[in-house]
């Protein structure tokens, strides 16, 4: 019998402990009582009505057209500057006068900017010939490690067609860049 008085006095306890610690969250949960700036007053703020009543003024879903009309009358005035831009804004300077010479100059290096880049230079080597009798002759070329032995038509490094073989130098067109170039004979 003891044990079952016990267990009810342990029951009881853990009811009056659940119950303080709903009240304790509910206290905490609760907005702070005070004057509202809406309603200028204390007192309606301490009653349980006065809680109420300011949570729904200031859920108040109906438009306050006399805010909206103060916001409508401000007038931005800004400096124009751009507020995404950091640094400086760019000074403006005014052109002074310059001498048709300079002009001139001027003028020459933004007609040689416009120009279109030189194809790339073929980076070949001709560094000997081998002309027996009865064949054609046949030119040795190389680039980096890798060497070629070419006859006139032939394609060399998927890239550069050999056009014309003479002992001394040798013409090769470069096939992705359309243009022609002549490689002397490279001594020693």
């Amino acid at each position: 019998m003891k044990a079952v008085a016990d267990s009810k006095i342990k029951t009881r306890i853990a009811i009056v402990l659940v119950i303080v610690a709903i009240i304790c969250v509910a206290w905490a949960l609760m907005p702070a009582s005070g004057p509202s700036p809406a309603s200028g007053t204390a007192t309606g703020a301490s009653s349980g009505k006065g809680k109420t009543r300011l949570a729904s003024e200031s859920l108040d879903p109906r438009l306050r057209l006399d805010l909206l009309e103060n916001s409508e009358k401000v007038k931005y005035e800004g400096k124009g500057t751009n507020i995404f831009r950091t640094g400086p804004e760019p000074v403006e300077i005014s052109k002074a006068k310059i001498s048709p010479l300079i002009r001139q100059q001027q003028e020459a290096a933004k007609l040689t900017a416009q120009l279109p880049p030189p194809p790339p230079k073929i980076l070949l080597s001709y560094f000997g010939i081998s002309n027996g009798k009865g064949e054609k002759p046949k030119a040795f070329l190389s680039q980096g490690d890798d060497v070629w032995i070419a006859h006139e038509g032939d394609v060399v490094n998927r890239r550069y067609k050999i056009v014309r073989i003479s002992p001394t130098e040798v013409e090769v067109e470069d096939l992705l860049n359309n243009n022609r170039q002549t490689i002397s004979l490279k001594q020693g």
